[in-house]
């Protein structure tokens, strides 16, 4: 992304000089070197400058021209929001740990992230371009440990505190090369017969090259206008003070009502990104008639394209807060609040359409009569989809965050959101998409604190729980799973109680506190059963006796392993209830009654047969045979092993073969939280389903929040 408002090309003439001297730059020993030391950080090129100034595309040019040195490639970040609010510096370090294809832990403080990439940058020969960075602490916190590698910073000014930076501080063009500069977007022959009127343009523009490109752009498509005329309009114009503004006016007043008000409104694109959709939504027309405003917007200078698969442009960042001040000066708020709200009905619209090709198959393809979204909306298959919502990925999170900052459409800010998450998990996946989600979940705990709804607020705090309960983080987990009891509390909302009671057990085992682990799991128990979920009550019954098994408690252990039988026996649940018999077994295998153990064990083989799962009768043989050694029968168990070897042609062990939590039963607890974080917006908010553990039944080992007993 850049601030400009047309191709490099024109924007880099009258710089050959300065490219020269920045290519000369990085050749150029340090300080560091100079004293005979290594140089410990990456070599700092500065190109300062007023926006509109060239900065952007001179350091473009120069890292086309010097992008083949560094093997790793060029990674870009851009510091600054188009209304002139600096970008987080853990932002910037999680999208480049994304474009590096590196996980990004949900959640993670901004110094974790600056040092991960940091860290990744260390071993890579890399290029790294920061553009419009608001400071120097910006660019220190981003910079690579790494001396092979090179940092091009793009700034307003200097980066006082950064040492051995090389700046290259660009002003106004001279009059020669502005003259240039218009000669290469009009016929050279109107230059040629008034070169005066040429060189009094150049001085009325002050010699900015955003200025110029766009007065080359009014007199691309005004042809019969003398140069000469366009000259004495920008110094008649007293109004604005600066070139830049005066040019924009005039562009802006000379366009057709409906052209000039799309204009005016493409300031309210979130992060300056703009597709044809966008502009239709913002300005109310035809998605046809948007694009072809769009087009020729970019032919005057006004916006940049953007390469790739769908057609996109920017809106320069020089041009940015000049058109939204004209949008506040000639547009009532009503339509600027009436605009932005098409805008994100349309994202939404989008959005569903984008999950629907993901989920051809699934009934969200029937629920228009249409059989899915309308043509204009539809995407041709998942692929299409995937890779719009990646090409559109800042724009939409964008979008979000400016939805929720705005105060007046909670609404549409709420539905937004649901159907981001719900787009990121049908085509990134939970995993893949959990740094967004995190933010995205924050976004929503914003909103239904702010109108006091605390379904929507349960529903935020346990996604969020979850995702710190993945990362590690169990004590913040913990803090926010009570949280969410709370709310659910208060919202009278059974799942969500019954889910974080559930959860808190589980962040306590994380923490290694079993006792109260078993306690808050026998509430959730009672819960359960109250509401005659029978089957959340067997795996429940699971739960708690993996907490006394931590604890070494064999038996309370036994005795909830044997319930939890029982209750898959009266589900019906066969698979679940080979499982519970196989947990049982190992527990009596703990506590030293290897006879039960193997009457288990073969109760446990013979409903696993019935289940049809040869993982699992695998695993028991395994155990069984294990048993049997130590019975002092070694020619029974080498049956058993054999058994299993010809289950598992592959030779992998299965995973249920291991004991919980390593070597023992006082193995460590997984993570804090329970079931599948695969979040599933409803009603506005997006809520955590448990349908993985409900599908596993009472085993306990099947939940995530003891995943690592297998």
């Amino acid at each position: 992304m850049t601030d400009q408002a047309v191709d490099a090309a024109t924007l880099i003439v009258g710089r050959s000089r300065e490219l020269k001297e920045l290519r000369a730059d990085i050749e150029r020993a340090g300080l560091d070197t100079l004293s005979g030391r290594k140089a410990p950080r990456a070599r700092v090129l500065l190109i300062a400058g007023r926006p509109g100034s060239g900065r952007s595309a001179l350091a473009e040019e120069l890292v086309r021209q010097v992008a083949d040195r560094y093997p790793d490639g060029v990674l870009r970040a851009r510091l600054t929001e188009p209304d002139g609010a600096p970008v987080p510096v853990g932002r910037a370090a999680r999208d480049l740990l994304t474009a590096l294809s590196l996980p990004t832990p949900p959640g993670a403080a901004d110094n974790e992230l600056t040092a991960a990439l940091r860290g990744a940058l260390a071993e890579r020969r890399s290029l790294l371009l920061l553009d419009d960075a608001a400071d120097a602490a910006q660019v220190d916190a981003l910079l690579p440990d790494n001396a092979d590698s090179l940092l091009v910073a793009v700034a307003r000014g200097p980066l006082t505190g950064i040492p051995d930076v090389r700046p290259c501080t660009l002003g106004g063009l001279h009059t020669k090369s502005g003259v240039e500069m218009l000669a290469q977007r009009i016929d050279p022959v109107r230059i040629t017969v008034d070169p005066r009127s040429a060189e009094s343009l150049v001085e009325v523009c002050e010699g900015h090259p955003a200025a110029l490109a766009l007065a080359g752009g009014w007199l691309a498509a005004h042809p019969t206008a003398a140069v000469s005329d366009l000259a004495k309009r920008l110094h008649a114009d007293l109004d604005e003070d600066s070139a830049l503004g005066r040019v924009l006016r005039l562009v802006h007043d000379g366009l057709p009502g409906a052209a000039a008000r799309m204009l005016r409104l493409l300031s309210l694109a979130p992060a300056g990104d703009v597709d044809a959709h966008t502009a239709s939504a913002l300005a109310g027309c035809s998605v046809d008639a948007a694009r072809t405003l769009l087009d020729d917007f970019a032919a005057l200078g006004l916006l940049r394209p953007v390469p790739g698969p769908a057609p996109r442009h920017l809106v320069p960042g020089c041009l940015h807060p000049m058109l939204k001040r004209l949008a506040e000066r000639r547009d009532r708020p009503a339509e600027l609040q009436l605009a932005r709200a098409r805008m994100l009905e349309r994202t939404v619209r989008l959005l569903h359409a984008c999950r629907a090709a993901a989920e051809a198959d699934g009934p969200e393809t029937g629920e228009r009569p249409g059989g899915g979204p309308p043509p204009a909306l539809r995407f041709a298959d998942a692929q299409a989809g995937a890779d719009w919502l990646r090409a559109r990925r800042p724009a939409l999170l964008a979008s979000a965050r400016l939805a929720v900052a705005d105060g007046e459409l909670d609404t549409l800010a709420r539905r937004l959101m649901s159907q981001l998450v719900r787009a990121m998990v049908a085509h990134l996946g939970t995993q893949a998409a959990a740094g967004d989600l995190y933010g995205v979940h924050r976004l929503v705990l914003d909103v239904a604190e702010r109108r006091n709804l605390p379904r929507e607020q349960a529903a935020a705090l346990l996604n969020l729980a979850d995702l710190d309960a993945r990362t590690g983080r169990s004590v913040q987990a913990l803090t926010r799973y009570r949280a969410a009891l709370d709310a659910g509390r208060a919202a009278n909302d059974p799942y969500a109680t019954g889910r974080a009671m559930e959860s808190v057990g589980g962040a306590h085992q994380e923490l290694g506190d079993y006792e109260r682990a078993a306690d808050w799991y026998g509430r959730a128990l009672v819960e359960r059963q109250a509401r005659g979920e029978h089957g959340d009550a067997a795996r429940l019954y699971g739960r708690i006796a993996t907490a006394h098994t931590y604890a070494g408690r064999y038996g309370e252990a036994l005795r909830n392993w044997r319930a939890a039988v029982a209750a898959h026996r009266r589900t019906d649940d066969v698979a679940a209830h080979a499982r519970a018999l196989s947990e049982l077994a190992r527990v009596q295998e703990y506590a030293g009654r290897p006879e039960e153990c193997l009457r288990t064990c073969q109760e446990a083989v013979e409903w696993a047969r019935r289940a049809e799962d040869e993982r699992l009768q695998a695993a028991l043989q395994l155990r069984l045979a294990d048993t049997l050694d130590r019975l002092g029968d070694p020619a029974a168990a080498g049956l058993h092993r054999s058994a299993a070897e010809r289950m598992l042609a592959d030779g992998d062990r299965p995973a249920e073969a291991a004991p919980p939590g390593g070597d023992g039963p006082a193995g460590t607890a997984a993570s804090g939280g329970e079931g599948s974080t695969d979040a599933a917006p409803v009603g506005g908010a997006t809520v955590t389903s448990d349908d993985t553990s409900r599908e596993h039944g009472s085993d306990a080992c099947e939940t995530r929040s003891t995943s690592r007993e297998d």
